[in-house]
């Protein structure tokens, strides 16, 4: 009697079983009494009871009847795990590849309750730890954790990599009929595929997995229908994958979805719809769909462009590491596209395009540098980066670091040291080969030698630069460095011109004008003077004044020659003032002698 009594005043020695209590905070769970259930499965864990312990620790990771907490729900999985809870040991594992907070180990703690944990160091994932626990998992015959093991043997350090076992892993997965599974081996089979049938190969294990519902799967099929790659090329089919991938929240699936409304590519063409799942793949951090809709608002289609939202999606794609994106913003406030010329602005974007692996930036960041349009500082730095990229081998970084040491830009003028670093640019960069010969005939860096730099700008020439081709011609004209040859110089000259080179225009008339060993014919000088004069050329301006004052190559007309010998007049050329003059008191302007 007394000791029921103590029994009854203490509670002990009245608990009911382990098994009733653990069912009864189960049929809470059940009944979406979550609270209840956590307030008996807390109790039990503390009695080292594995599965209460674990599913202590899915109330703190899902916030279920318990504030969520990542450190206390990590511990509890990982305590449950210890003793061979299998499906926590799946979790801790899952838990450890995205990374957890060095206090989940036993031992450490928190210095308060009210951390802030925004604010800590963002943890690594750990390949090692989660190795550990997904293949205790797997080898209790968790398929999900022979699946994630499988995973984690082909993708993780080269240490624990193991391809052959993973595919083992992967296998055993899929005959327990696990999705994940199916996935691991249609990626390990795309990986090697190079013909047609071994990506059909890799297609029936991926197809297994989205017909099961799983979105990286459905977006995988979706790619491979697309390109016709494995599987017969479908546009319908593919946007149909692409839709269901994009409903799972694949963020390439939603960009793909997107695409394919805007474009009406195997879908009834919907502007609305595919402008919201662009932006949906954009903001979950899909670059590529915030530079489309950078593309799409710039280019104006459907709607007049809107520069504004353009630069506000380009930003955003850049923040993501889109290099294109950078360099465009760069290229528009080069430009003042929508916004102020601004070349510091512009010379920013390009800098950071160029850190981010675009090339082109590079040039385009150099040309702002070499203008002085760009801060000075930016000199400094883009000769550095140069310098890195030509020693690690970069030709095209060569070339421009030896443009920056000829020029003395971000460092001390240097043209001997230019003239080696343009010479190795030039095995293969035709700007490099036009630079070297123009430094050799030039005698920077080094003795004149005009033989051997007409050679170099002659194969820069050949291999199509514009620059270089209206400088062999001259090269052609004058017999500096070679022979003369004014019907290949005329060649060159015309070829350069109809590419829109200025200077080109006016020699192809100034050729055509009479005195050189190619068929007088001013018709034509006329015509191409008056091309080059329209380009703002002060000598072409002055040429076909003459032309028009003298009526040669057509009709005489005073009055544009007038207009003509004005606009070169204002670029100070006094022959102009004094012609204009002369025609403007009823006399004729002087023939020219030469054109």
């Amino acid at each position: 009697m007394l000791k029921k009594l103590i029994s009854r005043l203490f509670g002990q020695g009245n608990e009911a079983p382990v098994d009733g209590r653990l069912s009864q905070a189960k049929a809470f769970l059940e009944q979406e009494e979550a609270t209840k259930a956590f307030a008996i499965f807390t109790v039990l864990a503390r009695e080292g009871v594995p599965e209460a312990q674990y599913q202590v620790g899915q109330a703190y990771l899902n916030a279920q009847g318990a504030p969520p907490n990542l450190i206390e729900g990590a511990r509890w999985t990982r305590r449950a795990a210890l003793k061979g809870w299998s499906r926590a040991a799946f979790i801790l594992a899952t838990l450890y590849l995205h990374g957890l907070p060095k206090e989940v180990e036993e031992g450490e703690s928190l210095s308060s309750v009210f951390e802030d944990y925004k604010k800590r160091e963002k943890p690594q994932p750990d390949y090692h730890k989660a190795a550990r626990w997904a293949k205790q998992a797997a080898e209790a015959g968790d398929m999900d954790a022979q699946a994630l093991y499988g995973y984690i043997l082909s993708a993780g350090p080269e240490d624990i990599r193991d391809p052959e076992q993973a595919l083992l892993w992967y296998q055993k997965a899929s005959d327990a009929g696990c999705l994940q599974g199916h996935l691991g081996l249609g990626l390990a089979a795309l990986k090697d595929a190079q013909t047609y049938d071994q990506y059909a190969q890799a297609a029936v294990e991926l197809q297994k997995a989205a017909d099961g519902g799983l979105g990286t799967a459905l977006y995988l099929m979706g790619v491979m229908t697309e390109r016709g790659t494995g599987v017969p090329q479908d546009y319908v089919l593919a946007t149909s994958y692409f839709g269901k991938a994009a409903e799972k929240n694949v963020r390439g699936g939603q960009a793909k979805y997107g695409i394919a409304l805007m474009a009406g590519k195997g879908i009834e063409r919907n502007r609305d719809r595919g402008e919201s799942w662009l932006r949906k793949a954009a903001l979950a951090g899909d670059a590529e769909a915030a530079a489309i809709l950078g593309d799409w608002y710039g280019r104006g289609i459907d709607l007049p462009p809107n520069y504004a939202e353009a630069i506000s999606w380009y930003r955003f794609a850049s923040e993501l590491g889109h290099a294109a994106s950078s360099h465009t913003l760069g290229a528009i406030y080069m430009a003042g596209v929508g916004v102020p010329k601004d070349p510091e602005a512009a010379a920013y974007w390009f800098k950071l395009a160029a850190e981010q692996g675009d090339k082109h930036a590079t040039a385009d960041l150099a040309n702002l540098v070499l203008e002085g349009e760009a801060p000075k500082e930016d000199g400094r730095a883009l000769m550095e980066f140069y310098k890195h990229a030509a020693e690690e081998g970069d030709l095209l970084a060569a070339f421009n670091f030896g443009v920056c040491l000829a020029q003395g830009v971000g460092v001390e003028r240097d043209e001997e040291e230019a003239l080696q670093w343009l010479h190795k640019a030039a095995e293969k960069v035709v700007n490099a080969q036009y630079w070297y010969g123009k430094m050799l005939l030039e005698g920077r860096g080094v003795t004149r030698n005009p033989e051997e730099g007409r050679a170099w700008i002659q194969k820069a020439a050949e291999a199509g630069m514009a620059e270089a081709e209206t400088a062999y011609a001259d090269l052609l004209v004058t017999g500096v460095g070679g022979p003369k040859d004014h019907p290949e110089a005329l060649r060159l000259y015309k070829q350069a011109a109809e590419n829109g080179t200025v200077s080109a225009m006016f020699s192809v008339a100034a050729l055509y004008g009479g005195g050189h060993d190619v068929p007088e014919d001013r018709a034509l000088a006329r015509e191409w003077f008056l091309k080059a004069a329209e380009q703002d050329h002060p000598a072409a301006q002055l040429m076909i004044a003459r032309y028009y004052a003298n009526g040669l190559g057509g009709e005489k007309d005073l009055e544009q020659a007038r207009v003509w010998y004005r606009k070169a007049e204002a670029k100070n050329l006094a022959q102009a003032s004094a012609e204009l003059a002369s025609i403007g008191t009823g006399g004729t302007a002087p023939l020219p002698a030469d054109s």
